[in-house]
């Protein structure tokens, strides 16, 4: 059984107007997504804006996740990093301060080989008693985490899932074959949670669920019940919604329609821009449907 549950919310970074912190939003929102089936939050993702965060912001949100909601939900931290070093003591941080796991990326920029990446990987699983979800995310890294690889890290203790966001059904696929059973493989893209779980994914690390967390749950749950129609269904309905929220670069547009349910959770910060007038009302336009719908 996966400790994460099916539905892992990547969750977004609420700012203030001035560009801090703004705690309470982050709270309420984490009581949201919690009321809303989310299982696990992630922190400090890249829907969490992590490139722009500072540390000392990081823990801020770690220590209010641990403070209102430890053992209500699963608190995972964003602690990856291109500098191993970096990555080790944030992680060390993250588990003293009394997260329940880790999210660890592939090295980005810098693009390590696979011995690299391995190495990696291996010397913060030793590092922490805090289990690991590894990342692999080539769009953003610029190097792909191979099955070979895979295969290695999940002979490491600690290291117990995947969230696997190459965009590739084919890799999926690959990748659950050299994976042990009890190895967990997460959806990293909305728009192929459901055909991830046809081969053998647990669950999504969801962007959408901000906004359409109940209708996520009830799609998981009749696949696993073995209802594919109702899945299916509710695929289709999500499918216009998920389209919307990665109109642009992600967390522009879901922080745009958080704020049009009633959150108002900021703008992204600099480089990221603020959604344009025309990607504000093709999101508006996918609530109101999708709402409509369900």
């Amino acid at each position: 059984m996966t400790p994460f549950g099916p539905i892992i919310t990547a969750m977004v970074t609420p700012f203030n107007d001035d560009g801090t912190l703004n705690t309470k939003q982050a709270v309420e929102l984490m009581d949201f997504l919690i009321q809303n089936h989310s299982t696990t939050l992630l922190l400090t993702g890249t829907t969490g804006e992590s490139p722009t965060l500072s540390h000392d912001e990081e823990y801020e949100l770690y220590r209010l996740a641990v403070k209102y909601f430890k053992g209500k939900v699963h608190l995972m931290a964003g602690t990856g990093s291109n500098c191993t070093k970096t990555a080790i003591e944030s992680t060390q941080m993250a588990q003293d301060i009394g997260m329940d796991s880790v999210l660890q990326v592939v090295p980005y920029y810098n693009k390590p080989c696979q011995l690299g990446i391995y190495n990696h990987f291996r010397a913060i699983a030793d590092s922490t008693d805090l289990p690991v979800m590894l990342y692999n995310i080539p769009s953003r890294t610029g190097v792909n985490m191979t099955a070979e690889t895979l295969a290695k890290c999940t002979q490491i203790d600690g290291i117990i899932a995947l969230k696997e966001a190459g965009g590739s059904v084919d890799q999926m696929r690959e990748f659950r074959a050299v994976c042990p059973p009890d190895f967990f493989i997460y959806s990293g893209d909305d728009a192929l949670t459901l055909a991830f779980l046809h081969e053998g994914a647990s669950g999504v690390v969801s962007v959408a669920s901000h906004i359409a967390g109940p209708q996520i749950h009830a799609m998981i749950t009749a696949f696993f019940n073995d209802d594919p129609i109702t899945a299916s269904a509710l695929n289709d309905t999500l499918r216009p919604l998920v389209d919307a929220l990665f109109i642009t670069t992600n967390p522009i547009p879901v922080k745009a329609a958080l704020k049009l349910i009633g959150f108002n959770c900021g703008t992204t910060r600099p480089p990221l821009m603020a959604v344009s007038t025309d990607q504000l009302a093709h999101i508006e336009t996918a609530l109101d449907a999708f709402f409509r719908t369900v």
